[in-house]
């Protein structure tokens, strides 16, 4: 049996989440699915979990009380959480946007799929190569999907 892959989403929109968590386990219903609503919360259920850790985080940009840029900055300070690869998972596409959060450290912009058979392709191959070649296929994913992808 191979290792347990942890994906964490940290989105407040609990439809976003709920359609993300049903593609993923349609995807590979071994995958363990853990998710917040804003930043804090993340942050905080990172800490209580520090013995299970995720793989990878997805991170959507506007969320109250801690939004997605102050977390990936907390993210990436922590010794403990910043080998963390962390894609920005958001309906926003703005040049600020990306350009901020590639330079805070996210290796990855994936804009919200419009579309459950793209999201279904997006997490199927990160699911697939979240331990080796991640980098890789997302370069791959952004030359062949259908949704804004900036690697």
């Amino acid at each position: 049996m191979g290792k347990i892959i942890r994906f964490f989403l940290v989105d407040d929109d609990t439809d976003d989440t709920l359609i993300f968590k049903e593609v993923l386990n349609e995807v590979n219903p071994a995958i363990d699915f853990i998710s917040a609503a804003d930043g804090n919360e993340a942050l905080t259920a990172l800490k209580a979990q520090s013995n299970s850790l995720p793989d990878i985080i997805f991170l959507d940009l506007n969320m109250p009380r801690m939004g997605g840029k102050e977390c990936l900055t907390a993210l990436k300070k922590d010794e403990q959480l910043q080998h963390i690869p962390v894609i920005m998972y958001t309906t926003s596409s703005q040049s600020k946007d990306i350009e901020e959060a590639m330079q805070k450290g996210a290796i990855c912009f994936i804009t919200k799929p419009s579309n459950i058979k793209e999201l279904k392709n997006i997490l199927s191959s990160i699911s697939k190569n979240v331990h080796v070649n991640l980098e890789k296929s997302l370069r791959v994913l952004s030359d062949t999907s259908t949704t804004f992808i900036v690697c």
